[in-house]
């Protein structure tokens, strides 16, 4: 059985991940109550269970899996379909700061491609969208993708395959419109 500090022990490194699981919610939901409503059941959860063996292995990972059934089951009570993805006040993807970063200039035009990105992630087909996210922008491996997703790895590859040609598809015909209207 689980002492009282070892179940602070687990919640204070759960709560390591709140930032991550906050804007894979934001992902899931496109709402900033709903998402933050889902943080904390996951939360919830994730105290209540910590002493099963699941949380022995990436913690990261479980709790996206926590999330992801939480917003499966919230959904499915729900008549209507939820949206994914929506990239409120998204700091850049690889969140390197350098000398050009001082340049105004510089600052918007980047400011510029990565709403262009996720502008045209939000154009993907959910399974594609979500996939995406959990890989590119989350950093998940495609293991522990399949574990979130509950599907085979080899269906992550494939779908993230398609899911970035489709992205590089989007984004080279946004950029052929730019350069005739720019």
């Amino acid at each position: 059985m689980e002492t009282p500090r070892s179940n602070s022990v687990f919640a204070l490194a759960a709560l390591e991940h709140i930032d991550a699981l906050y804007s894979y919610a934001m992902t899931l939901t496109r709402d900033k109550s709903e998402a933050e409503d889902l943080v904390q059941e996951t939360y919830l959860r994730a105290v209540r269970a910590a002493n099963q063996p699941a949380t022995a292995g990436n913690l990261k990972a479980w709790l996206f899996v926590v999330m992801r059934n939480a917003w499966l089951n919230i959904a499915r009570h729900k008549q209507h379909g939820l949206r994914l993805f929506q990239f409120e006040g998204a700091e850049p993807v690889d969140g390197v700061a350098n000398d050009a970063s001082s340049n105004p200039h510089v600052v918007y035009l980047r400011k510029l491609e990565r709403q262009q990105i996720h502008d045209a992630i939000d154009t993907l087909p959910d399974a594609y969208r979500e996939i995406v996210v959990l890989r590119d922008l989350e950093g998940f491996s495609y293991h522990e993708i399949a574990t979130v997703l509950n599907c085979p790895a080899g269906t992550v590859m494939s779908r993230l395959g398609r899911a970035r040609g489709k992205l590089r598809e989007v984004l080279s015909q946004r950029q052929k419109v730019h350069r005739l209207y720019g």
